[in-house]
């Protein structure tokens, strides 16, 4: 086993320990339906994070986000409800990887999406968590505001 697989790090396999996952839940004034677009249509996802993207519909595709800073692989579309994707950012060490889970479900008055992003690095988890939330979570509700 490779040290640095899935963010798992330590001096040697019996050291490893993984980075606690990143968990949010955030709710919006919109469908689940529309959450799912707006992360998975390059147009939207560019449009809504104000950062070009560039997104695959297919399991097995590969995406980008915000100028190529970000992006992986598609492991699992459940149209609507749920994507899962292997997740890096371009500055990460070689052999670092994540796992990115977003579940889009109804809530009180609109739509709300649970994050869970495992395996981030210890030493760029401060920046992915707060990142979710300036890079998305913020300009999502300010573009969502201008289409109500």
């Amino acid at each position: 086993m490779t040290a640095g697989r899935l963010a798992l790090h330590g001096e040697n396999e019996n050291t490893m320990t993984m980075t606690p996952a990143i968990q949010q839940r955030v709710t919006f004034r919109t469908s689940p339906k529309m959450l799912f677009e707006m992360y998975l249509d390059s147009k939207k996802h560019s449009a809504a994070t104000g950062a070009p993207a560039k997104l695959s519909r297919k399991v097995g595709g590969y995406w980008t986000a915000h100028h190529g800073q970000i992006g992986g692989k598609n492991l699992l579309l459940i149209p609507g409800r749920m994507i899962v994707q292997a997740w890096r950012a371009a500055h990460w060490k070689k052999d670092d990887l994540s796992v990115l889970v977003l579940k889009f479900s109804e809530a009180p008055n609109g739509a709300r999406i649970d994050l869970v992003h495992a395996g981030v690095p210890k030493y760029d988890h401060k920046g992915v968590r707060e990142g979710w939330v300036n890079y998305y979570w913020k300009p999502w509700k300010k573009y969502l505001s201008k289409k109500i």
